[in-house]
């Protein structure tokens, strides 16, 4: 799938504020500091998202419309942020609110830095994900900041850690927002989902 346009919509406080126009939405989220911004603007377009090197900048639910008929959405990170315990929980729940309870979700793309080995954060999540029956993807990010066995030995000991608690292992993409990799292939299975 090409993206021929991509634009900012608006940002939200709580899923009952977000867009009521039905079309498929696909969220991105992940640990502070994943990569998610440089992730977006690789599968969009240069500067949509903004990127800082200070963990923790969304705290909203940003909207962007990709090709006049679905949007991305851009969803804090959970874990580390150097925001208060409240504000924590606020997230906690602003994210939650979405992803339990937004209709129009159609995939959350959940992102993993294929940098470190499986985390606890990480894969209680994604179990969490699986208890509310949410649709979900694995994204491993910045795979141009380690070698091939490396990378490859991380992705195998988080699929592993997975597998003790999973019958079905969910779809997952390799990618590196510096190198363009994996960009074809997650938009691809946005496509895919999007034609059933």
């Amino acid at each position: 799938m090409e993206v021929n346009s991509a634009e900012f919509i608006a940002s939200f406080p709580k899923e009952s504020q977000c867009p009521t126009d039905g079309k498929p939405e696909f969220a991105f989220i992940g640990r502070s500091n994943v990569g998610k911004s440089s992730l977006i603007n690789m599968l969009t377009r240069k500067g949509l998202a903004k990127v800082s090197g200070t963990p923790g900048k969304t705290q909203l639910l940003n909207f962007f419309l990709i090709n006049k008929n679905w949007y991305l959405v851009d969803l804090p990170g959970y874990g580390y942020a150097r925001v208060s315990k409240a504000r924590q929980k606020t997230l906690a729940s602003m994210i939650n609110g979405y992803l339990y309870h937004r209709k129009a979700l159609a995939m959350a793309f959940v992102l993993i830095d294929s940098n470190i080995p499986p985390t606890r954060i990480d894969l209680e999540f994604i179990n969490n994900l699986g208890q509310q029956a949410i649709p979900f993807t694995l994204v491993f990010t910045k795979a141009d900041r380690i070698g091939k066995m490396t990378l490859e030995k991380n992705v195998n000991l988080f699929l592993g850690e997975l597998s003790k608690t999973w019958v079905q292992l969910p779809p997952y993409f390799i990618t590196s927002s510096e190198r363009k990799t994996g960009k074809e292939e997650v938009l691809n299975h946005i496509g895919q989902i999007i034609g059933k």
